[in-house]
């Protein structure tokens, strides 16, 4: 995993929305950056759901979040029409962006893992091996104490 308090890893992949995305478009904002094995698989699916259904909640936190696995556009898109799914979801086939945020698991499908990334583009947490029935909770928390503690400085 990459360290806290390192700079974000520039990137450029196309997304679920059929547009390419740059991680420094997110500047400014936020980021929740997940990574996950494969499209509508049973963890997946609930980890993708999950994140979903707290949309508004990370959205008042000021939280983007973006979802990326190794699946096409096309996948992507089914996946996330069969699941009403409001997040944002980029293809890495090449699994060059699993490599730098060292997210490249055994034969070779993406490690559940997350980073939070801030507005300036460093890294402020890091999650290995999530659990897919916890996790969007388990953030959800963590950016409303980093909120709480932007307010009281």
């Amino acid at each position: 995993m990459l360290k806290e308090g390192t700079r974000a890893i520039e990137f450029e992949l196309m997304g679920s929305d059929n547009k390419m995305h740059k991680l420094s478009e997110f500047s400014g904002k936020t980021l929740v950056l997940y990574f996950y094995p494969k499209d509508d698989t049973p963890g997946c699916t609930i980890e993708a759901k999950k994140f979903t259904e707290n949309i508004e909640q990370f959205n008042a936190l000021g939280a983007f979040i973006i979802g990326i696995s190794r699946d096409n556009y096309d996948s992507h898109c089914a996946f996330r029409d069969k699941h009403g799914l409001k997040i944002l979801l980029l293809s890495d086939p090449s699994a060059a962006v699993l490599k730098a945020y060292e997210s490249l698991g055994m034969l070779g499908i993406a490690s559940r893992n997350t980073y939070i990334i801030d507005k300036n583009g460093i890294i402020v947490k890091a999650y290995e091996k999530v659990n897919p029935n916890t996790h969007a909770d388990e953030v959800l928390s963590y950016l409303a104490s980093m909120k709480n503690a932007e307010n009281i400085g």
